[in-house]
């Protein structure tokens, strides 16, 4: 594990997405809540926050983390067949919230599969990517395709 002991409290923020493929079909049938196991986003939204909190004991090295704010968006593409899943982190730390954003969006993308599976069990997770973060020595990063605003 990094030592943080001497490193500065600050205000940390990331956000993370994953993209998950069902088919247009399938996604109507989300979006109807035509799902047998419930409702999709609800579930998928309470996973994407507990993994946030669970980071530490998931990924080796982790640090665990007071995490002030979780939250979990889906962006349904009907035309894609897609939803975008995007995971927001809030902290005030030592060291920064990229993997627990990272690790909400995938976990919450697993769980749209686990609620989907049953209609088809063909659908795909990815990319898994880091959008956004700032907070700490290294200050911000903004993927280049991340809107500012």
């Amino acid at each position: 594990m990094v030592d943080v002991t001497s490193k500065d409290v600050t205000d940390r923020e990331a956000r993370a997405e994953a993209t998950i493929s069902l088919g247009a079909d399938l996604l109507a049938a989300v979006l109807d809540r035509d799902i047998v196991k419930g409702d999709v986003f609800g579930v998928a939204r309470l996973a994407g926050i507990s993994a946030v909190k669970k980071t530490s004991d998931l990924i080796p090295l982790a640090h665990p983390l007071a995490i002030h704010h979780a939250a979990v968006e889906f962006t349904p593409d009907q035309d894609a067949g897609t939803v975008r899943v995007v995971c927001t982190v809030r902290a005030r730390e030592k060291t920064g919230v990229e993997m627990e954003a990272m690790t909400g969006a995938s976990v919450a993308a697993l769980a749209v599969y686990d609620m989907c599976k049953g209609r088809d069990k063909s659908l795909a997770i990815g990319p898994v990517r880091l959008l956004y973060k700032s907070g700490g020595k290294s200050g911000t990063f903004i993927a280049e395709d991340e809107p500012t605003s």
